[in-house]
């Protein structure tokens, strides 16, 4: 899936979940403490900026299907190597990355199995090859309450809980599957704290992901009933949201 989005609105709304999450991934995926780093599905940078700094910007790469995020990861890191692309045909030759990561991309993947054995592809043997996704399943991601609002109103949503990825022992299965060894699985944690009402529902308005494509596309009232409904399941402001994700991590 392509975000056919500006960078700025990916960062307002997913972009102060991603950023701590980069962080906490980077720590839990055992890591060599040198070597080169690809960041599937880079987005505008979140994970990328976490690499560069374990790493060294010219010893980061990533890869993104949407032009508007290349531009923007390429100018936020213009030391690193970055190149329009899919997961599931990367664009970089055999056993060339000590790291590869994918950071809330798998579940996005046309074919995550085949995203997956490009992932160790490019690896070298005995590098890390680790990948994240929000606990749509479980009801912990940050859209959970919103997807929970939005299927009180409306039949027939897409909550993203059936995709790759969203449930718990989904990763490491794929990455078995790909081939990897000393695979493990963990939960990471995030918090992010809201001062008011608008500034949780504001993100979800400007149409991105799934999530903002499925209230752009309601007629006005079903989106009025949206908004109050998240409003009474929000507690008062000012408020913090803790969101899990899934995540696992092998060797290629």
């Amino acid at each position: 899936m392509s975000f056919d989005v500006a960078a700025e609105a990916y960062d307002s709304f997913m972009g102060r979940y991603s950023r701590p999450l980069a962080a906490r991934f980077v720590d839990s995926a055992g890591l060599p403490r040198e070597g080169r780093a690809l960041d599937v599905g880079c987005g505008p940078g979140a994970l990328t900026e976490q690499l560069a700094a374990r790493f060294g910007e010219t010893e980061v790469a990533g890869v993104d299907p949407s032009e508007s995020f290349v531009a923007a990861a390429a100018a936020r890191h213009p030391w690193a190597d970055i190149r329009h692309g899919v997961a599931e045909s990367l664009p970089f030759d055999d056993d060339v990355f000590d790291a590869t990561l994918a950071e809330l991309v798998v579940h996005f993947m046309t074919d995550a199995a085949a995203g997956a054995r490009e992932m160790v592809r490019v690896t070298r043997p005995g590098g890390v090859v680790a990948a994240c996704v929000w606990d749509f399943a479980g009801g912990r991601a940050p859209l959970s309450l919103f997807y929970a609002a939005l299927g009180s109103v409306v039949a027939g949503i897409n909550d993203e809980s059936h995709l790759v990825g969203a449930r718990s022992g989904d990763l490491s299965t794929l990455l078995h599957g790909a081939g990897c060894t000393a695979v493990e699985d963990s939960e990471l944690t995030v918090e992010v704290a809201y001062t008011t009402f608008e500034d949780w529902w504001a993100p979800y308005t400007v149409g991105v992901s799934l999530a903002g494509q499925q209230l752009a596309a309601l007629p006005d009232l079903e989106r009025d009933d949206v908004r109050e409904r998240c409003r009474e399941l929000l507690p008062a402001a000012p408020f913090t949201i803790t969101a899990v994700a899934w995540s696992a991590r092998g060797e290629a």
